[in-house]
């Protein structure tokens, strides 16, 4: 990478190339929120900086919106406080423009990209947030982003405040959410039709900082996390949800406990998770297969990475990039699957 980014966004972009936007500096350098993004090309593998943005941001969220600009929404600036700015990013100039506020600042908040092409941006913190998103107030709070009108609108709020959990889009166009700092339970659908929340069951184990990756199936992963703020107290298993009897059950257990890891669906059906660092500091990485519902542990990453980003590539490979706590800020690495 051209300079140290942790806690930044990974985009994938129409082109094959991935942007990689704000974050802060390594820990080793104070932390200092960044404006830089760069780019990767997976051609050349080489990486060239871009655009800076508007402002500095972190902890914030990246989406590519159906004309293939990127929505940079909310997340923290240098003096901590939560931002309620949105910015656009267009790949074919490379230029930053700011678009509507949202209507509060949010941190440690999701970003869903619907079948419709509006962006639903759920929770988070109204306050200052830490590193992983999972301090600071709740909000139950929800906005949806026109791209066509570049506006703004409040939308139905979930039935629990959450920091720091997941969404994700089911393959009927409903986004499931789970878990949050406090290690809730309790999941919850939201439909773009009505615009209303509803709960779908409960988790076996509370959960934040965890992992949710919908599979081939429809099918939704859930693994890893802690129903704790330590991160010492991180869980090993793993559970799946069934959009269709909205069930949860245990599938296998990973290798080791993990929490605030990163999960990519690769091209082969499986799903690489890796170490973090916040366990341990022995870099690690396993793969789940869906059909045998077991983890078997994978190629061992080139170091422990804390606040980095896992993208999966065109090509089928996954780019690990950043770091914050560990010598690897500036680093990148690709995990290449079995059979590629």
């Amino acid at each position: 990478m051209v300079s140290p980014h942790a806690f930044h966004t990974a985009t994938l972009l129409p082109d094959g190339t991935v942007l990689v936007a704000g974050g802060l500096l390594n820990d080793r350098l104070d932390g200092q929120v960044l404006a830089a993004a760069e780019r990767y090309d997976p051609v050349g593998g080489t990486w060239t900086s871009t655009a800076p943005m508007t402002q500095p941001r972190w902890g914030h969220t990246a989406t590519l919106l159906s004309d293939g600009t990127i929505l940079a929404v909310g997340g923290s600036n240098n003096a901590g406080d939560p931002l309620a700015s949105a910015e656009l990013y267009e790949p074919r100039s490379d230029e930053w423009i700011a678009t509507t506020r949202m209507t509060t600042g949010r941190g440690g908040h999701t970003a869903t990209l619907l079948l419709d092409g509006r962006v639903l941006v759920v929770g988070g913190g109204d306050d200052e947030t830490n590193m992983e998103g999972e301090a600071g107030p709740r909000s139950s709070s929800a906005e949806l982003y026109d791209a066509v009108s570049g506006r703004w609108t409040r939308t139905g709020s979930m039935n629990q405040a959450r920091n720091g959990f997941s969404a994700t889009l089911l393959s009927d166009g409903r986004v499931l959410v789970v878990g949050g700092d406090g290690g809730f339970t309790g999941a919850e659908l939201y439909d773009p039709s009505s615009e209303h929340w509803t709960g779908t069951g409960s988790m076996i184990d509370g959960r934040f900082g965890h992992s949710a990756t919908r599979l081939d199936d429809g099918s939704v992963l859930v693994a890893g996390g802690c129903a704790c703020s330590d991160p010492r107290g991180a869980l090993i298993s793993a559970e799946r949800y069934d959009a269709i009897s909205a069930r949860w059950t245990a599938t296998g257990s990973m290798s080791t406990a993990r929490i605030f890891h990163r999960a990519a669906l690769t091209a082969n059906g499986l799903v690489l998770v890796a170490q973090t660092g916040l366990v341990n500091d022995q870099p690690s990485s396993e793969t789940y297969d869906a059909n045998r519902g077991t983890w078997t542990v994978s190629a061992t990453p080139l170091g422990a990475r804390d606040g980095y980003s896992a993208t999966l590539l065109s090509d089928g490979t996954v780019l690990v990039a950043g770091d914050y706590d560990h010598d690897n800020g500036a680093s990148a690495e690709l995990y290449i699957p079995v059979g590629h």
